[in-house]
């Protein structure tokens, strides 16, 4: 199975100037656990993380004024639809992350996570008829 087989072609877009608080409210009602930052001003995509506000908010920071920009991984591996799920999950595994941002022709198609790797991987449960 390849990457355009898993990732979800619904990608959260948000700019670097959201604060930490706007960017966990689209995410959530979203249902996404990573938001992808297009920051122009720094010539890149980046991606930003429930765990990065998660760590934020730890640290005691507030989440009505910290922002994107601060929290963003700028140092991101991305991949192609045309990837193996192993390739994804290799990439994943040895970076460290539970996220990949899907590039088509340069721009951001897609999210693959963890969880949607394991979706193809493991069978879906069984529907147990009612007794």
């Amino acid at each position: 199975m390849f990457v355009r087989d898993a990732m979800s072609s619904v990608v959260l877009t948000i700019g670097p100037a959201h604060t930490l608080r706007q960017a966990a409210a689209l995410m959530s009602a979203r249902r996404v656990g990573a938001a992808v930052v297009l920051d122009p001003d720094a010539g890149g995509i980046g991606i930003l993380t429930e765990r990065d506000i998660l760590n934020s908010v730890g640290l005691g920071q507030d989440p009505d004024t910290e922002h994107a920009h601060a929290h963003t991984t700028t140092d991101v591996v991305f991949a192609t639809p045309a990837w193996t799920l192993e390739e994804a999950a290799h990439a994943m595994t040895h970076g460290g992350f539970r996220h990949l941002v899907v590039l088509d022709r340069g721009e951001p198609a897609g999210i693959v996570s963890v969880r949607d790797i394991i979706r193809c991987w493991v069978p879906a449960r069984q529907q147990v008829p009612a007794a």
